[in-house]
């Protein structure tokens, strides 16, 4: 059976889209530069739910690939996609699509939540940093594993994971406003 979308939720879905848009241009230039997309691709999820979020983190991407400046500094195109940080932004529709099984399967308890958004956040990981690799290796020759994830991972593990707590918190309080 198929669902349509409301008008609201439409209207929820591109607000979280731009969210996370706005939250990527908060940033602290590195390798892989800190930002606060993830804590908005949290929040969409925790907000809108597996179906609806998952929705808005790929309308976030289909506008930056379309060329929207919507990335971190301001960029846009498919090239960024295509660039070394690609994977990781393509790895947020897998935190979606896991968070949005997990629902599905196991309910809304807080724990299954959380354990959906960890093991999203790290099949984003995984991916992000398989592709870095990758692209790295064909732009300025191989490197190992390790260091790719001394650079790409490594110093993202526990700021993501207070992005994602406050996210639950955050969101715990805000969505009895949406319903």
């Amino acid at each position: 059976m198929k669902t349509k979308f409301r008008v609201v939720d439409l209207a929820y879905m591109a607000i979280c889209a731009s969210l996370i848009a706005i939250c990527s241009w908060i940033s602290i230039p590195a390798t892989i530069p800190f930002t606060l997309q993830t804590f908005a691709v949290f929040c969409a999820l925790e907000l809108l739910g597996g179906k609806r979020g998952t929705v808005s983190i790929c309308i976030f991407i289909l506008l930056g690939a379309v060329g929207m400046p919507v990335f971190t500094g301001f960029n846009g195109g498919f090239g960024v996609l295509l660039g070394t940080t690609g994977g990781y932004i393509v790895g947020f529709i897998f935190i979606g699509i896991i968070y949005w099984l997990a629902q599905k399967l196991f309910g809304e308890k807080l724990l299954v939540r959380i354990s959906a958004m960890v093991i999203g956040l790290l099949v984003c990981y995984a991916f992000g940093t398989a592709w870095f690799l990758w692209v790295y290796a064909r732009r300025a020759g191989a490197i190992a594993v390790g260091t790719a994830l001394s650079w790409c991972v490594l110093p993202f593990v526990l700021p993501d994971l207070g992005k994602m707590a406050l996210a639950v918190l955050l969101a715990g309080r805000v969505k009895k406003f949406l319903q």
